[in-house]
C-alpha cells in the first residue's frame, strides 16, 4: 500500500461530519437527499437547456468517424490516468497494460485517433483515484450530488483534486486550446450517452433515486473489479450502506491482475 489509509479515513470521516452538520433523513446512504435534489435539479435544467441540445447537434451533424477519434483521442489520455491508479492499487498487470495501450495508441494510433491496442487485445480499463481509495480502505462516504459534475460521494469527491491533476489534457498549452478540448470533451462524452439518458427519461419514475442507487452500485462494482463480497444484514446496519465496506472475513483489496 503505497500510503497509509489511517490518515486517509480519517479524511473522509471528517468530511463527512462536515457535510452532515445539520442535515438528517431516513436513507443512511443518502444523508443529504435534500440538498442533492435540489443541485440534481439545478443539473438537470443545465442539461435540458445547454448540454443535451449541444450534444444531439453534435451527433447529429458530427460525422461518426470523428466521433470516434474524439473519443480515441482523449479515452487515450485517460489510459494514462488508469495505469497510475492500477499500479497505485497493486494491478502491475492491468497497470503495464495500460502503460502498453498509451504508448500503442499514441505512435500507430496517430495521437490516440485509433484505438489500435483494443483491435490488438489489450484491454482498456477506467480506474481514477476515488476507486484507488476505495481499495486502500477509505470508505464511501455518504452521495453527494455535484453540481455540474453529478453523482458522487464522499470519497470521490475528496478524490476529485487528484484526478483534475491527473488528467493530462490540463496541462495542454495554449490556454485556448486546452478549453476548446475540453469543451468538446465535455459535448463528446455527453453524446455517447443520449441513447441512455432517453431510456432512463422514460423508464424511470423517480429519476434521481435510479440515478443514486446506480451510481453507488456502480462504484462498488469498479471497487471490486465486479467481484463484489457479500454483506449480511449486520453489515449493512454497521456500514452505513458503505460501497467499499467489507466484513472481517472479505479481501481488504481488489485481486492483482
Amino acid at each position: 500500500m503505497p500510503v497509509s489509509a489511517g490518515p486517509l479515513r480519517a479524511l473522509a470521516a471528517a468530511a463527512t461530519l462536515a457535510l452532515l452538520g445539520g442535515c438528517a433523513t431516513t436513507n443512511p446512504q443518502d444523508p443529504l437527499e435534500g440538498y442533492n435534489r435540489t443541485v440534481f435539479r439545478f443539473n438537470d435544467a443545465v442539461d435540458r437547456t445547454v448540454l443535451k441540445p449541444t450534444a444531439t447537434a453534435y451527433k447529429n451533424v458530427t460525422p461518426s468517424f470523428v466521433q470516434t477519434g474524439v473519443n480515441n483521442f482523449f479515452g487515450n489520455l485517460s489510459d494514462a490516468w488508469s495505469a497510475v491508479n492500477n499500479l497505485l492499487q497493486g494491478k502491475g498487470q492491468a497497470g503495464m497494460g495500460d502503460v502498453t495501450r498509451v504508448a500503442v495508441n499514441s505512435t500507430f494510433g496517430i495521437f490516440g485517433l485509433l484505438d489500435i491496442a483494443s483491435e490488438a487485445g489489450i484491454p482498456k480499463h477506467n480506474e481514477d483515484f476515488g476507486q484507488t481509495l476505495g481499495v486502500w480502505g477509505v470508505p464511501s462516504g455518504p452521495f453527494v450530488m455535484l453540481p455540474i459534475l453529478g453523482p458522487s460521494t464522499v470519497r470521490d469527491t475528496a478524490a476529485l483534486p487528484a484526478d483534475i491533476g491527473g488528467d493530462i489534457w490540463k496541462y495542454k498549452e495554449p490556454a485556448n486550446w486546452r478549453n476548446i478540448g475540453a469543451a468538446v470533451r465535455v459535448v463528446d462524452k455527453r453524446a455517447t450517452l443520449l441513447d441512455a439518458g432517453n431510456l432512463l427519461e422514460d423508464a424511470a419514475l423517480d429519476r434521481y433515486e435510479f440515478i443514486r442507487d446506480g451510481y453507488m452500485q456502480r462504484r462498488q462494482s469498479q471497487v471490486y473489479d465486479g467481484n463484489v463480497p457479500r454483506v449480511t444484514p449486520a453489515d449493512e446496519a454497521t456500514s452505513n450502506a458503505d460501497p467499499a465496506g467489507k466484513s472481517a472475513a472479505e479481501p481488504a483489496a481488489k485481486p492483482a491482475q
